[in-house]
């Protein structure tokens, strides 16, 4: 959750019963791993060094997931947290609930809470930007029709479940998140990891922090 994104108030959530609260200060050009990691080795491993310590935070947000796709979309790029300066790069946070962005607010066209309550993931980048990351199973463009008569699930599309979709997708670009949307099924594919590379790569070459 982004408890105030003026503030950098940062929660980061699975459930009401089950959450992890970012709580320290964040600095002006975003939140990057190792960031994360020193906050939670101050809460929960004081005395661990800081791989131990950043191997149990990535298990920790890595069982929130509960599906292939976005598994793949967090195993591929926590890897370059492994390269040179991989600590530095953007923490990419799982399941992160957006309840109130002032941001929304201050603008005088909405109220600043957002209908929407959770994303598949978030990037905080180092230019300030606000980067969302959705991963859309045919539970969003579609509902399950009963099994036939070989226990085969098919589905119906329904229009009313993209309208609200992308109705949704706008008003978060109106507060001033960037969105970046995959199907399941082409992570799915042969190739989808190579696809969530060349991605990532280009994402953060298009980040990066400005120089003065």
């Amino acid at each position: 959750m982004l408890r105030d994104a003026v503030n950098n108030d940062v929660e980061i959530v699975r459930n009401s019963d089950n959450c992890l609260v970012f709580t320290d200060p964040l600095p002006p050009h975003g939140l990057t791993w190792r960031q994360m990691v020193a906050w939670w080795r101050k809460k929960h491993q004081p005395d661990a060094e800081e791989k131990s310590t950043a191997d149990a935070l990535y298990r920790r947000l890595y069982r929130s997931l509960d599906s292939p796709p976005e598994q793949l979309v967090m195993i591929t790029y926590c890897a370059r947290y492994a390269e040179e300066g991989g600590f530095d790069l953007p923490a990419l946070i799982p399941q992160v609930y957006l309840h109130y962005d002032p941001y929304s607010r201050r603008s005088g066209k909405q109220s600043g809470a957002l209908y929407r309550q959770r994303m598949d993931f978030l990037l905080l980048a180092p230019d300030r930007s606000r980067i969302v990351l959705e991963v859309d199973g045919v539970q969003h463009y579609g509902i399950a029709n009963p099994p036939d008569d070989k226990g085969r699930v098919t589905h119906t599309a329904v229009p009313r479940l993209y309208a609200e979709m992308v109705a949704e997708d706008r008003r978060l670009r109106l507060a001033g998140y960037e969105i970046y949307r995959f199907g399941g099924w082409e992570l799915t594919a042969p190739d989808g990891k190579q696809l969530l590379e060349v991605f990532f790569t280009d994402l953060l070459a298009r980040h990066e922090k400005p120089t003065l």
